[in-house]
């Protein structure tokens, strides 16, 4: 608790010189005060949940032991960019768009939005978040804030590292696509998202598009947009609804389309979870 209480001032005031080069500063939520850090990442292992067409994540030893000179421990890892919690670069959906190393490092930071739809999800595995939630979120919380990083909170996360559970199917190969289910962004609801510039969006699922889509219609209009996305995103039921600053930083890979992300929350801890601010 001590370390954290330390750690608090230092974050604040390295967000606040974030804030300071950032246009629209007054929209960037305050986080003075003791503040909160959410780690939002699934550890990357064996039992990370990747796409069924895609290898799984794999760590090999290289050394580990004691040496003439002491421990010495190397690994190697082999993973594809899509998969466990990762970014979806704009180029990965629409040609021309920025690769992961085009991203700007600001529009990889910034305010916070939860749109919680956890309970519709809950009833059909295969729900579409439509513009009638994100008007709803609104009417109940305010106007989502231009240049906002949007999360949307499904409840798959809970289900994770359960492949079955969590993308409706555990078979591997091409033939599994056509039985993933887990719910999505739609179409309109992109276009909706895109038309307010956003700085990014974020989902607890293993794709933007529902598990059922054919045509990735969610990705199409974020990526044609150059707006990032986040997948397999942890722990957003810890996340206020809004008033929290994210953080969310890819292994930069040149040309990439995206790629492993770390990603954390920071909120104050003057309200609990799950609040407004």
């Amino acid at each position: 608790m001590k370390a954290r209480r330390r750690f608090a001032p230092v974050c604040v005031a390295v967000l606040a010189s974030l804030v300071a080069l950032t246009p629209a500063r007054a929209q960037w939520p305050d986080l003075d005060g003791e503040v909160e850090v959410l780690d939002l990442t699934h550890s990357f292992d064996a039992s990370a949940v990747y796409w069924p067409t895609a290898e799984p994540f794999r760590l090999e030893v290289v050394s580990e032991g004691m040496t003439d000179s002491g421990w010495y421990a190397a690994k190697s890892f082999c993973a594809a960019e899509h998969g466990g919690t990762h970014l979806d670069a704009p180029v990965h959906f629409a040609e021309g768009r920025r690769a992961a190393d085009e991203i700007p490092v600001e529009d990889l930071i910034g305010g916070v939005v939860v749109v919680d739809v956890a309970a519709a999800a809950a009833a059909d595995p295969d729900f579409l978040i439509g513009v009638g939630e994100l008007d709803a979120w609104e009417t109940a919380h305010g106007p989502i804030p231009p240049r906002a990083i949007v999360l949307l909170r499904t409840g798959w996360g809970d289900r994770w590292p359960d492949r079955e559970r969590y993308l409706g199917t555990a078979a591997r190969g091409v033939d599994a696509v056509r039985d993933l289910h887990f719910p999505g962004l739609s179409e309109e609801g992109a276009r909706w998202l895109a038309e307010r510039g956003i700085r990014a969006v974020g989902i607890d699922t293993a794709s933007i598009d529902r598990g059922q889509s054919t045509d990735f219609r969610a990705h199409r209009i974020l990526a044609a947009a150059d707006i990032p996305i986040f997948e397999n995103v942890a722990a957003l039921d810890r996340v206020r609804i809004r008033g929290a600053w994210v953080v969310a930083l890819p292994m930069k890979i040149a040309g990439g389309t995206g790629g492993p992300l770390r990603i954390v929350a920071l909120q104050p801890r003057s309200l609990p979870a799950g609040a407004d601010e």
